[in-house]
């Protein structure tokens, strides 16, 4: 049983500390983790799963809705601990169905005050509201594990193909993203302030699943990102059973970038998630309320249409398009 003051919600333990050594193994687990209480003292809490099994092993993380309105990655995590089999796991599985407890009930993206929670990691013990929630997840839940996968979607206004997000020159992070089955993967360090740039300075390896578009569920991505997760548990001995081999190889991205408008107008962007683009063709256009043409966009480089802009209404820095460019033969083998 986790150490710590201890109640009960219903039936799910309320803890402010989650001691893996100390949680019985052979089962699923169920706990509410205290992070904060808000202005009437009200405690705020994140759900947790825990499934230990009874032999040695890592511990791989699950993280979902870092952003309120990522939520397709919520029934990956629930579907995936319903079908896990606790008394024949090699190690222990931790899952976070809601990190952004305070956004999703708020239907927004952010925390409190405009807070992205996914730039202020590792937070700090004596900041604001965002910043000690942000230090206390990374104090009380990410440091306690081995490897992390992070699930997110598009905002709000975007649309994603399916991809990963992993650092292919770690040969770690490469073989995670490979076996996730993504049709794409982007090369992208992890960044300062991000819960994959913390995870990665405290030696967890760690990659993002974009799994689709915000504020909504969608079955065949969930069933890719089970896929996915299913197969690194095979890979690293947690779970018997035999890595489901994707029918086509990935495209890979040496990186990817959003292109954004500079003017304002009634968007419409021509091309579809996975298409290629070659440079110079065009991409979208812009008109103003009365139908007339304001401008033409074109590719800056060759690349592949990773997500887009779904909101037709888009201001001056307004965001187009997210472009994958992809890698040359040398990277790919790096």
């Amino acid at each position: 049983m986790p150490a710590g003051p201890f109640f009960t919600s219903g039936n799910v333990p309320i803890v402010s500390q989650l001691e893996l050594n100390k949680i019985q193994a052979g089962k699923i687990h169920r706990f509410w983790l205290q992070l904060i209480t808000d202005g009437m003292g009200t405690p705020v809490s994140v759900p947790v799963f825990v499934a230990k099994g009874p032999e040695k092993g890592p511990v791989l993380g699950l993280t979902a809705a870092v952003h309120g309105n990522e939520i397709n990655g919520i029934p990956v995590i629930q579907r995936l601990f319903r079908e896990i089999d606790p008394t024949r796991l090699h190690g222990t599985l931790v899952g976070v169905p809601v990190m952004n407890v305070p956004a999703v009930l708020q239907r927004q993206r952010r925390f409190f005050e405009e807070s992205d929670l996914n730039a202020i990691m590792p937070g700090r013990e004596d900041g604001n509201a965002a910043q000690v929630y942000a230090y206390r997840i990374v104090d009380r839940l990410i440091r306690h594990v081995d490897y992390l996968i992070d699930l997110h979607t598009a905002g709000f206004g975007r649309e994603n193909s399916y991809h990963v997000k992993a650092d292919l020159e770690d040969p770690v992070t490469r073989r995670m993203a490979l076996l996730q089955n993504a049709p794409i993967i982007v090369h992208s360090p992890p960044s300062d302030g991000s819960l994959r740039g913390v995870a990665d300075s405290l030696g967890i390896h760690s990659i993002a699943l974009e799994v689709g578009n915000p504020q909504s569920f969608q079955r065949g991505i969930i069933r890719t990102g089970l896929t996915g997760i299913h197969n690194l548990l095979h890979d690293l001995g947690m779970e018997e059973g035999e890595i489901e081999i994707p029918v086509s190889r990935p495209t890979i991205c040496r990186n990817a970038y959003w292109v954004f408008s500079d003017t304002g107008g009634i968007l419409s962007v021509q091309p579809n998630l996975g298409d290629t683009v070659r440079q110079g063709q065009p991409i979208a256009t812009l008109r103003n309320i009365f139908g007339d043409l304001i401008k033409e966009y074109y590719a800056p480089e060759d690349g592949l249409l990773i997500g887009k802009s779904s909101d037709p209404i888009n201001q001056t820095g307004g965001r187009i398009l997210y472009l994958g460019v992809l890698a040359s033969d040398e990277e790919i083998k790096m």
